[in-house]
């Protein structure tokens, strides 16, 4: 029996698909799966059902598995992020050999992947930290790749990943090298915050629509659906239409039947703890992160309901003036997060020495990811104008965009703060807009107060930067 060109390990939803889509693309797969004392063989299941008449290979132990393999070795885990993956990786260590390479290709921290790759190439094995983002459908028809860590492995891996990922809008490969260490992890990282202020934001305009204009949840989902084929058509966009289209057994709206409590797997806090690790600004995405936890707090939320007062959330005028004007706060809304996140990797670039190219980012997220959208094509044509770019912002066909979305980014926002209608991404966007836009802010008078309470010092606007002047505040009175 010729050896297999690539191992998947792990054969749940996203392992099992992958292993799908690789054999499709004509590549030779062995599949394994940790055996649970008292359960079915999942690797016998996956081989008479999905796998059957396919071309893979089963394996009843780590051994067998690492031995079917071609060298040198390319083992693609799958399972969940955090102990597990060493544990995985501590099983097929006796096993392997120099040059063989390990790619994980969940969800793990990116400094868990720094850390693996170092004690790995230590035993003269290969670890990739690779982003995957696509859920089940994109893992089996073709996902965004975000593969980084120990470069030497890409060259040898390069053309299966290619094989396997989505296409850009130019027909190119969703996949391209991010750079060492946890790069590839850092980008799904940032992938993953931006979904999460993307469908917060979504969200909000839902709700905008429902309370504000009393909107039945059809014409919502109508609403939605012409969206799609404008500037907003994003992949979540499209979702949203088709979600609020289904409905329950009775005929009502599924969706308004489901908890309003929202969950996460963590992948949005790293990203606002990132931030706030390196200093950078990321209000949208931190704020989206904080509405699910808001969210969770069923019971208060209902204690407070009955308790604190406060204006009717019903619009009055016309409802497709206010539909235009909602769709441009959107949009502007949208941009902001996604430039929130491409100021991190930039950022986290600088800091770490990751030469992470900004245009292929925005290339690799144009099919496949949760987050594709027609705003890509602004993003990587940016780029493309100014690969060295600091801030999204920068960029005159992007800030031309903004800017002349302001009208209706404003009016939404106060609609939605005159008549109680919470929409904290929207505001956070614009809050974040409206900052980095003013030459002056009022930090001075935190210096100042900084400087009175604690004597931490204060630099002048009349003299050079990096001279710092301490005041006696109570004798100057």
């Amino acid at each position: 029996m010729s050896a297999s060109k690539i191992g998947v390990y792990g054969l749940g939803v996203m392992g099992r698909n992958l292993a799908l889509n690789l054999e499709e693309k004509g590549i030779r797969v062995s599949v394994y799966n940790r055996q649970v004392s008292g359960e079915e063989c999942i690797v016998e299941d996956f081989l008479n059902d999905e796998g059957s008449g396919k071309n893979f290979q089963g394996a009843g132990s780590a051994e067998s598995f690492v031995k079917s393999l071609e060298t040198p070795r390319k083992i693609l885990i799958m399972v969940k992020a955090g102990k597990p993956v060493d544990l995985v990786i501590d099983e097929l260590l006796p096993f392997l050999q120099k040059g063989d390479i390990i790619i994980d290709g969940g969800n793990s921290n990116f400094h868990d992947t720094n850390r693996r790759v170092e004690s790995l190439s230590s035993k003269g094995i290969l670890f990739v930290g690779m982003g995957v983002s696509g859920g089940e459908e994109g893992a089996r028809y073709g996902p965004s790749l975000m593969p980084g860590g120990n470069e030497s492995a890409w060259g040898s891996s390069k053309s299966i990943l290619e094989a396997v990922s989505a296409r850009a809008f130019d027909g190119s490969p969703c996949c391209a090298w991010m750079g060492e260490g946890g790069a590839g992890h850092f980008v799904k990282m940032v992938h993953n915050g931006i979904e999460y202020a993307d469908m917060q934001l979504i969200a909000e305009v839902y709700y905008f629509m429902k309370n504000g204009l009393k909107m039945s949840t059809a014409e919502i989902g109508e609403q939605f659906s012409a969206w799609s084929n404008t500037e907003l058509s994003s992949y979540l966009i499209e979702i949203t239409a088709e979600i609020l289209t289904v409905t329950d057994d009775d005929g009502l709206p599924l969706v308004e039947k489901m908890l309003d409590s929202a969950g996460q797997k963590g992948t949005g806090k790293w990203t606002g703890v990132t931030a706030l690790e390196l200093g950078v600004p990321l209000p949208g995405i931190t704020q989206a992160v904080f509405a699910r936890f808001a969210s969770s707090l069923i019971d208060l939320r209902k204690q407070l309901s009955n308790k604190l007062d406060g204006p009717t959330p019903e619009i009055p005028g016309g409802r497709d003036e206010i539909l235009t004007v909602l769709a441009d706060a959107l949009l502007a809304s949208r941009m902001v997060s996604y430039a929130e996140g491409f100021h991190l990797i930039k950022a986290a670039g600088d800091e770490f020495g990751w030469n992470i190219d900004a245009k292929s980012v925005a290339r690799i997220w144009q099919g496949g990811c949760i987050i594709r959208s027609e705003l890509l094509k602004v993003i990587a044509s940016a780029y493309r104008n100014n690969p060295n770019l600091e801030h999204l912002f920068l960029s005159d066909d992007f800030s031309s965009k903004l800017q002349n979305l302001q009208y209706g980014w404003r009016k939404i926002t106060g609609l939605a703060v005159q008549h109680g209608i919470p929409v904290p991404n929207i505001m956070a966007a614009l809050g974040l807009y409206d900052s980095l836009r003013s030459e002056r802010l009022p930090a001075n008078l935190i210096q100042a107060q900084r400087d009175f309470f604690g004597a931490h010092s204060y630099e002048r606007i009349d003299k050079p930067r990096g001279q710092f002047y301490h005041t006696d505040w109570k004798r100057k009175q």
